[in-house]
């Protein structure tokens, strides 16, 4: 059996919506609208869903670290 070691928590997947619903789903660098949870995207070809894909970053780069002032949500742009 082999065994995976993390340094993400096991509610990151929590963690990093929350970021997400506190930067209102926005780009916290440039201020891009990003795909929140129920929009529809059928009309975007996938590498514009991957710019308009929000995602959390950690400022110190270390995915160990998850207090709120650490955390920033980031588009792909």
């Amino acid at each position: 059996m082999t065994f995976t070691y993390s340094l993400y928590p096991d509610n990151w997947s929590e963690i990093a919506t929350s970021v997400k619903q506190q930067a209102q789903w926005r780009c916290q660098k440039c201020g891009l609208h990003c795909i929140a949870p129920g929009d529809k995207t059928s009309h975007l070809t996938r590498s514009k869903r991957r710019v308009y894909t929000l995602q959390v970053h950690h400022w110190d780069r270390n995915p160990a670290n998850n207090h709120r002032g650490n955390l920033i949500a980031l588009c792909s742009a």
